[in-house]
């Protein structure tokens, strides 16, 4: 019987024990790699400014670049009335690319994964678009002049610089936020348009009837336009010219849209890429110049 007894009371102590081992082993440990802690979220709220630099293209139209030019010299003549030469320039519209560099800065505002925000940006670009055209025409007139228009033309438009101010919006993924934009443009536009008419003619009649004549003297051949002109050979004479020009530096307004990505190296160092679309306008009803912008850039921030 007693030993029985001891028997069992040895087995409840040993049973005992090794429940008290069993409940001071570390859990954790046998979990074993694939127990980590989940890394922090990049909060994207807060201040940042950066730059940037990329590739822009800009094409220029040219509407109104001739015609109020020409019609200031043409105004009430037979060159307006009968060619309608305010008209015979054609302004095309042309493209010119080349890099463009500067700086932005901006304020994000986080709630959940939704970003929205503020930027402002600064870009500078400083490339010309050039169009030009030439044309001559001749008829006999209602007057009875043979009457030669013949036109040239030139116009500049360089985008020196510009800004913008836009919202923002996007959606945080981890470390990366794709993003949208829209918003306000303005911009220093130089503008260079030129033009030179020579309108002249002479009595087609008077000077072929001189040319029929054996006896007598020839009538006078009269004329307009020349600063040399021989009546007994016109096409040998030298015409006159007239230039108009208008150069002006303006401030033009427009919009602008784009989208990007963004990538966070750090709580507070950020990547991104971007394309921008900007559209600038001349509303002046004597103008019509449009520049659209379009840049591919990329840029690097410090955000605070």
């Amino acid at each position: 019987m007693r030993t029985l007894t001891f028997a069992l009371l040895t087995t409840l102590a040993l049973n005992a024990v090794a429940g008290a081992q069993a409940a001071d082993l570390d859990y954790g440990v046998l979990r074993g790699p694939d127990y980590e802690q989940e890394a922090p979220l990049i909060d994207w709220n807060g201040v940042y400014f950066g730059g940037h630099g990329g590739y822009t293209s800009a094409s220029a139209g040219f509407k109104n670049a001739y015609k109020p030019l020409i019609t200031d010299i043409v105004r009430y003549s037979t060159a307006e009335a009968e060619f309608n030469a305010s008209s015979m320039l054609i302004p095309r519209s042309r493209s010119v690319d080349g890099a463009s560099y500067g700086a932005f800065a901006g304020f994000n505002y986080q709630f959940d994964e939704t970003v929205v925000g503020i930027e402002v940006d600064y870009t500078r670009f400083d490339k010309s678009n050039l169009t030009a055209d030439n044309i001559s025409r001749f008829r006999v007139n209602s007057q009875g002049f043979l009457e030669t228009v013949s036109l040239s033309g030139s116009a500049t438009s360089r985008v020196e610089d510009y800004g913008t101010i836009r919202a923002r919006g996007g959606y945080a993924i981890g470390n990366f936020l794709p993003f949208v934009t829209a918003g306000l443009a303005i911009g220093r536009v130089h503008v260079d348009e030129r033009v030179r008419v020579s309108d002249y003619g002479y009595d087609q009649a008077t000077y072929r009837a001189n040319q029929q004549l054996t006896t007598g003297n020839p009538s006078a051949v009269k004329n307009f336009g020349y600063t040399r002109f021989d009546p007994n050979n016109p096409e040998s004479g030298t015409p006159s010219s007239v230039t108009g020009q208008n150069v002006r530096t303006k401030v033009m307004g427009g919009f602008t849209l784009g989208a990007g990505l963004e990538f966070a190296v750090t709580q507070n160092i950020i990547l991104r890429g971007e394309y921008q679309y900007v559209m600038f306008n001349d509303f002046e009803k004597s103008g019509g110049n449009r520049t659209a912008m379009n840049t591919v850039r990329g840029g690097a921030a410090v955000k605070f």
